[in-house]
């Protein structure tokens, strides 16, 4: 495990921390939030590493095995005793590939959060490509037109061209250094056919996204992270001049860049072994050994495919983006409203309506009772984007437009949203309207007082207009929903009584209790 000292002067109130949960090394970073006229720069304070190789303890049937799920559960809880007392709204933990695919991924996120203190985000590929980029460009020299980064990581590589600090084309491959390693060169031996293999094999995967990518073009190529940051430190302790002749041991250039030569130099060394237990290389590390031709096969690729000749690299990788964007949610800049901006946008929704509908369930939510672990801010904020989305489906068909709805919403890339995030904005969105039953038997589903408000708003908004809506008083009491509403409005709306008639129905038929009062 590698730890930088902190500076006793700064207080913990002042610090943010990222946690990184990789698919080959698990790293924190704490930093201070700088805050100058130019803008918020992050002054690292804290990083911590361990190298779990989660990818590596995957068995066959994508499970993690107890070997892994330990290590990772072990490392969490040092970096947990590191950020106990920091404010929750001051942390943010991602989870990367490897948990996106494991099948028992929730259970080791529901120990994990309880090792770490925190709430734990898996998030999509492309969310992680988006925060790669972020992070990136926030630490290397500004360039005139785009910039490609390049992140390879345990479990996959991220590819992302973007201009100044906003991400335009994002990949996510399902290439890494863990798994490439594992499947070409197993037990870690090594040989010519096997590296071909490799590098094909990552050429192929490249090969579906190369020609946007090549047609978009970028003035500067950035390695970002762990493996970039091996090779180039490799090239240069080991002076690979690219020169046939080998290796010249022992001289030290500066670090920082990725060459072609480097590369292939480095591949012809290692090919001089059987095992890569054997190789001689200075600045090697053991625990990098093991993942490091399959990376190197990659980055190969990588080269070859993208016609690149050489490649600067910079340590910021994910960890800074994920501070940088939370960073930004503090200061309203939020991903997650362009996001929705964006779809609202893209699915032709009804504004007003949706304002209507989101503007109502907020002030439902804000009357019944607020637990001490809830957040409400981000809650309202939650049922409000659900608000926003619920009728792009309409945009396919009328009949089970809800259910296109979370279907969008829980399917597609949605930059700022974990894959948490999604799945609880889909389950509001499949639940709005309609029978309750199919959440009923959903375990997992815990939103219910927000889908209360949620629906309860789209019943009242069926008209679609801001005149004569009612005053609604609602509350909670022992479980039981309440609903007061003037007895004289619900006469001249029989429409809207009889609807709220069959939505206490609805909610008493999956055990929940729900009383309708007209005074």
């Amino acid at each position: 495990m590698a730890i930088h000292a902190i500076d006793p002067l700064i207080q913990s109130d002042d610090l943010v921390a990222a946690v990184d949960l990789g698919s080959n090394s698990f790293r924190m970073l704490v930093a201070q939030a700088v805050h100058t006229p130019s803008g918020t720069q992050l002054r690292p304070i804290d990083t911590l590493r361990e190298s779990v190789r989660l990818a590596a303890g995957l068995t066959e049937h994508k499970l993690l095995g107890n070997d892994a799920y330990q290590r990772g559960l072990t490392a969490i809880r040092r970096f947990g005793e590191r950020i106990r007392g920091f404010d929750t709204s001051n942390v943010r933990a991602v989870a990367t590939n490897t948990l996106r695919v494991a099948k028992n991924s929730q259970q080791f996120i529901e120990d994990a959060q309880v090792a770490l203190g925190f709430p734990i985000e898996v998030i999509a590929g492309v969310e992680e490509a988006r925060l790669i980029y972020i992070g990136a460009a926030h630490e290397v020299p500004a360039v005139q037109g785009n910039r490609l980064v390049v992140d390879i990581g345990g479990g996959s590589t991220e590819f992302i061209i973007g201009k100044g600090y906003e991400p335009k084309l994002m990949e996510s491959l399902y290439i890494g250094c863990v798994s490439h390693s594992m499947q070409f060169f197993p037990k870690g031996n090594v040989d010519a056919h096997a590296f071909k293999e490799a590098e094909l094999a990552a050429r192929r995967e490249i090969q579906v996204i190369s020609g946007a990518y090549l047609r978009s073009g970028w003035k500067q190529a950035i390695g970002s992270s762990g493996t970039a940051r091996a090779l180039a430190e490799l090239i240069a302790a080991n002076n690979l001049n690219g020169h046939a002749d080998g290796l010249t041991m022992g001289r030290v250039n500066a670090s920082g860049l990725i060459t072609r030569d480097g590369l292939r130099a480095m591949k012809k060394h290692l090919l001089k072994y059987e095992h890569v237990g054997q190789v001689e290389l200075l600045g090697l590390k053991d625990d990098r050994r093991a993942v490091w031709p399959g990376g190197l096969a990659i980055m190969l690729a990588v080269f070859d495919e993208l016609g690149i000749e050489e490649m600067e690299v910079t340590d910021a990788a994910l960890r800074s983006g994920v501070l940088y964007d939370l960073l930004g949610r503090s200061q309203h800049h939020d991903m997650r409203y362009v996001t929705v901006e964006q779809f609202m946008q893209r699915y032709s929704s009804d504004r007003e309506q949706a304002s209507r509908v989101g503007k109502l369930a907020a002030e439902f939510l804000q009357q019944l009772p607020k637990s001490e672990t809830e957040s409400r801010v981000d809650n309202v904020a939650l049922l409000q984007w659900a608000a926003n989305l619920h009728e792009i489906g309409l945009s396919i068909s009328h009949n089970g437009y809800h259910k296109h709805s979370a279907y969008i919403v829980g399917n597609a890339d949605m930059p700022g949203f974990s894959k948490n995030d999604q799945a609880r904005l889909a389950a509001l969105l499949i639940g709005h309207t309609g029978k309750l039953g199919k959440l009923a038997n959903n375990a997992s589903f815990y939103d219910w007082r927000m889908l209360f408000c949620l629906r309860l708003a789209q019943v009242l908004c069926r008209g679609r207009s801001d005149e004569d809506l009612p005053r609604v008083r609602v509350s909670e009491r022992e479980g039981v929903y309440q609903v007061c509403i003037s007895k004289e409005w619900a006469v001249t709306h029989p429409l809207t009584e009889f609807s709220l008639l069959k939505e206490a129905a609805e909610w008493v038929r999956i055990g929940r209790p729900y009383e309708l009062s007209l005074k």
